[in-house]
């Protein structure tokens, strides 16, 4: 049940049209949020939006492509000028993009992983900061277990090092933005049933390069099987609320035990 523990906040949310986004937005407007998608597909965050309304909630709508700075920058002020105030921020739009050897990757491939995963966040990030100085305010990134604890996704080379990049830049901005009362913070979560693998792009020579290794059964011991959105979007509302309020400069796996294992 919904608690309103934010109640009063503004919170925006990166790809939150679907996933882990869609998960958490309506998770923050359950909880008393005024929630701005950001997001590339405006029909899918639209019906997110109407999901809100039905449920007496309330969500806008900013057309976002996060490897666009300007577009990130143009869509946090439009928040703040709607909503008058920013309280909380959801970095969460990604890709899982090329997958393919080193070798054969293309540069191009590498910088479009890198530009919407890695450079989205730093253009979120950076643009929300001056609307969240005065007031402080909970930063949240949607990291992986990729590129932080398991590194046997052949071909997840451009993938992993964004997401190992993300956790980097999180504490860096946990300990400059600490006198502000900014907390960042990241979730690294393994595998949830999102429509990610539609943003994945296995490349024709992946095999010549895949190691033969055979998992036992069980691969998420938890659960015995794949997390959900809505398990992610608990953590993002513990993260986002008071409740986490000392709580700083921290990846927090929200994977069933499953990169101990893999």
């Amino acid at each position: 049940m919904a608690d309103h523990r934010l109640k009063g906040k503004v919170a925006v949310v990166t790809g939150g049209g679907s996933g882990i986004g869609r998960a958490a937005v309506l998770e923050f407007a359950r909880n008393g949020a005024k929630v701005a998608m950001l997001d590339r597909s405006i029909d899918e965050a639209e019906k997110v939006k109407r999901e809100v309304e039905q449920n007496g909630g309330q969500a806008t709508v900013f057309e976002c492509d996060i490897s666009k700075p300007e577009m990130v920058e143009k869509a946090i002020k439009q928040t703040v000028e709607q909503y008058g105030q920013l309280d909380i921020v959801f970095a969460n739009a990604g890709i899982n993009g090329a997958m393919a050897p080193i070798e054969t990757m293309t540069i191009e491939d590498w910088n479009q992983t890198h530009e919407i995963n890695l450079r989205g966040t730093f253009a979120t990030v950076k643009y929300a900061i001056p609307f969240l100085k005065d007031r402080g305010g909970s930063v949240i990134i949607t990291s992986s277990i990729n590129g932080n604890r398991v590194f046997s996704g052949i071909g997840f080379s451009a993938y992993s090092t964004t997401k190992a990049g993300q956790v980097a830049f999180m504490k860096m901005a946990a300990l400059e933005l600490a006198r502000y009362k900014i907390r960042v913070n990241a979730i690294c979560p393994g595998a949830i049933e999102t429509n990610i693998d539609q943003n994945t792009f296995p490349s024709d020579d992946l095999k010549e390069v895949q190691i033969p290794v055979e998992f036992p059964e069980g691969g998420q011991p938890l659960e015995k099987g794949p997390g959900s959105a809505a398990q992610v979007a608990k953590l993002a509302l513990f993260l986002a609320s008071d409740d986490s309020d000392h709580i700083t400069g921290t990846e927090i796996y929200c994977d069933g035990a499953e990169s101990l294992l893999h």
